[in-house]
This record gives C-alpha cells, sequence and structure tokens, in this order.
C-alpha cells in the first residue's frame, strides 16, 4: 500500500509541476486534463498494438478502490477542509434557498434524471433496468463540493452566490447518498420502500450524522479553547475529522453531513473563541495544504480511472444525451426557481445562469458508481457518470469564471 501511495503521490506531483509550469489551468482542472490526455495517449498506442503503457496504467488503476479510497479516506478532510472556510453568519441568510436546494432540488432531480434516462435508453438501444436508472440519477444529481468549492475560489462569482451553492453542495451530497442508499435497499429487497421507512432512513442517516457532527464539533470546540498551543490543535482538528468520521461509519450515519457541521462549527466558532492569531493561521494553512493536495490526488485519479472504462458507440451516444439530461435537469431544479423568485432567492440578476452551469459532479459521483454490486447494469452506471464527471470538470469547470463575468458584471458583492 505504501509503494502505491508514493507512485500517486509522484504522479500527482509530476503532473501539478507540468501544469503550473507549461499549461497553467487551475490546478485540480489540469491535473486532471493531464491525467485523461495520458490515459487517452495509452489507450490509443494499445489499440495500435503497443501495450506495455495501458497495461501498466491499467494496473496500477486497478490496484486502487477508489470508493473505498474516496468514501472512507479523503472524503472526510476534503469535507471537513471546504467547510471550515464557509461563513456561517453569512450562510444563515441563504438558509431557506440552500436547504430547499440541497433537499427538494436534489430529490426532485433525482426522479427527472433517474426517468429521463429510462426514456432515452429507448433511443439508443442500451438496455438498463428503471431501478438503476433511478440509482444513476441518485448518484449524479448532488453537486460535489469537492469540485465546486475548488474551481470556485478562482472564478470570481458573487459572494451570494459562492454561498448557496457551496452550501449546497455541502449538504446535497448528503441527501443525495440517503437516497443511493434507499434506491439500493428497494433493488436488493425487490419492494418499494414505505414513507415509514424512508422517513425513518433519513432521520436516522441525515439527523444522525447533523447530531453527531454537532457533539464532536462541540467537543473540539470546548478542547481548543482550553489550550493555546497550535500543534496540540492542529493535531486535535484532525483527530476529530478522522475519528468522527470513523464513528459516523459505525453508528450508520451521515458522514458527510457529519463532517460539514464539525467544519462550521470549527471554522466559526473555534475561530471567534477558540484560536489565537498564530493558531488560527497555522490550522487554516494545515487544512488549505490538505484540501490542495488530496485535490489534486482526486483529480488525477478520475484521469487516470478512464482506462477501466469499455467504450461502445451506443453508450457514448447516450452519455452525451445525458449530460444535456443532467443539465435540463438542473435548470429545472435550480435555475428556474432562482430565475422566477430571484429577489427571495437574494441573489443578483443572472445568477440563475452560474448556479445552473456551477453545478459540477465530481469524484463522489464516481465513487458511488463504483460501489455497486459488480454486473453489467453497473458498468454502464460506471461509464455514463463518468462521462458526466468528464465533461462537468473540463468543459463547465472552465467556462464558469467567463460565465461569471459575462452575466454578472459586478463579480463581488
Amino acid at each position: 500500500m505504501l509503494d502505491i501511495i508514493a507512485i500517486f503521490l509522484c504522479i500527482t506531483a509530476a503532473f501539478a509541476f507540468l501544469n503550473r509550469r507549461y499549461v497553467g489551468l487551475p490546478s485540480a482542472i489540469g491535473v486532471m486534463a493531464i491525467a485523461l490526455a495520458l490515459s487517452l495517449f495509452n489507450m490509443g498506442a494499445d489499440a495500435l498494438g503497443f501495450h506495455a503503457l495501458h497495461t501498466l496504467e491499467q494496473s496500477l488503476v486497478e490496484s486502487i478502490d477508489f470508493s473505498e479510497l474516496l468514501m472512507q479516506g479523503m472524503l472526510s478532510l476534503l469535507l471537513f477542509a471546504g467547510a471550515l472556510h464557509v461563513n456561517l453568519s453569512q450562510l444563515r441568510a441563504y438558509k431557506w434557498q440552500v436547504a430547499s436546494l440541497a433537499v427538494v432540488g436534489t430529490t426532485i432531480s433525482t426522479l427527472i434524471i433517474g426517468f429521463g434516462l429510462w426514456a432515452l435508453l429507448s433511443i439508443t438501444n442500451l438496455e438498463l433496468p428503471l431501478s438503476y436508472c433511478l440509482v444513476f440519477g441518485a448518484l449524479i444529481s448532488p453537486t460535489d463540493p469537492i469540485a465546486v468549492m475548488g474551481i470556485l475560489k478562482s472564478a470570481g462569482a458573487p459572494k451570494g452566490v459562492e454561498l448557496v451553492i457551496s452550501g449546497e453542495s455541502l449538504f446535497n451530497d448528503g441527501v443525495g447518498v440517503v437516497l443511493f442508499s434507499l434506491i439500493l435497499a428497494m433493488i436488493a429487497s425487490g419492494e418499494a420502500p414505505s414513507i415509514a421507512g424512508v422517513s425513518g432512513l433519513l432521520f436516522k442517516e441525515a439527523g444522525g450524522g447533523v447530531v453527531l457532527g454537532g457533539v464532536v464539533g462541540y467537543i473540539t470546540y470546548r478542547m481548543l479553547r482550553s489550550i493555546d498551543s497550535y500543534q496540540e490543535e492542529v493535531l486535535i482538528t484532525l483527530a476529530a475529522v478522522l475519528g468522527g468520521y470513523a464513528l459516523a461509519t459505525h453508528l450508520h450515519v451521515s458522514g458527510p453531513l457529519a463532517m460539514v457541521v464539525m467544519g462550521l462549527i470549527v471554522g466559526n466558532q473555534g475561530r471567534t473563541y477558540a484560536m489565537s492569531e498564530q493558531t488560527e493561521r497555522n490550522v487554516d494553512m494545515f487544512w488549505e495544504l490538505i484540501d490542495e493536495i488530496l485535490n489534486a490526488v482526486l483529480f488525477v485519479l478520475i484521469g487516470l480511472e478512464v482506462v477501466l472504462i469499455q467504450f461502445s458507440p451506443s453508450l457514448i451516444t447516450t452519455g452525451l444525451l445525458v449530460i444535456v439530461l443532467t443539465l435540463v435537469s438542473r435548470l429545472l431544479t435550480v435555475g428556474f426557481p432562482i430565475a422566477i423568485m430571484g429577489r427571495r432567492f437574494q441573489l443578483p440578476k443572472g445568477a440563475w445562469s452560474v448556479m445552473t452551469w456551477g453545478g459540477l459532479r465530481g469524484g463522489i459521483s464516481v465513487a458511488l458508481a463504483l460501489s455497486l454490486p459488480p454486473g453489467d447494469s453497473r458498468d454502464v452506471v460506471v461509464s455514463l457518470t463518468y462521462l458526466v464527471v468528464v465533461f462537468s470538470i473540463l468543459v463547465q469547470g472552465m467556462s464558469i469564471g467567463k460565465l461569471v463575468k459575462r452575466v454578472i458584471p459586478c463579480t463581488r458583492v
């Protein structure tokens, strides 16, 4: 395992250097683009009869359990780091907007994409059960906080837009995971879930995650407040994140939501009442480094994963249609409500287009797809997920900054 970690860190460092020195794209987009280009080159060489590099990359990528690595390793650190810098007092002004988009928007989007994909399959002749179409809808509907927050840093979006889309992305993945788990349970049992069952699962996973995050976050805050030594305080935050996520896993509650709540408590109460200037500076520096390094590794892994995808003409056609479907769903569940109720959402004119185009999908969707039981349906879902994620990060991620400047001239409000 140590050898694998060392190899991927070296690859990530090399790609980050090449991007910074020669390419000049935003860090996450740049390393993913280079990884994807290398993978496509190796696939082309393999098709021409030069199998060595493709075989090497395939064996290397297969040695990593992407779903396990992200969901049980990297996700806790990345979500906490993202939530740590969200101003809770500012976010509170948009609490109803964030809640409605994260809960209602994600649920409706799951249904639109699930049934929409089911309808599209009759055109492309690709086979996928309705239940797996809904699974795909659940895993692709949430925007990825890791992708969104990393790219929004350099997009120059208005503060209100940044707060709403960041807050939505931090919470809607918890809703998406609950819906994903619910549909998988329905597939396994062969029965439609009852309202009581759905409510119980939502209360246990989402509510339990919020409560656990609040408890661990408060304990962490009290510990930070009782001492003034940045070395120990950095260690306390790291231990709280890893230990809290492990506890959430054992209690079968939402670890992602727990990390978000913890990050909000430590980043706001802790920053205001429990940290000296030196501690705050070092805690911020530590978690910014963790965020940047793990983001780079994650996007390199996404770029390299393409060698495991078995593409076909019908799959590519369906994937292109699904990309359009996900954008239409985002427009219907986020863009239109904001455009119609712009004043109530307290967002500037033109924000609806930024919110629609800025709904990026990332590693969480890929990890959920890879966690499905092996089979033909899983392979189709993984391939479609990968196509949407790559388009989302490379096309939407690279153009969101230009869109912000074009539709909202005053980019910081």
